[in-house]
């Protein structure tokens, strides 16, 4: 194993992080909130 492996490894778990955060941020289930958080600095009290 050389540095090149862990070049490679290091790419592949980075990837598959930005994936899943692409995954969590755009799913349905979190829309409803992430529309209320945009809505914060707007709200009045």
């Amino acid at each position: 194993m050389d540095i090149n492996d862990l070049r490679i490894a290091a790419t592949l778990v980075s990837f598959v992080t930005f994936v899943g955060i692409l995954l969590w941020a755009f799913s349905r289930r979190n829309q409803r909130d992430f529309d209320s958080a945009a809505q914060l600095p707007f709200d009045q009290d």
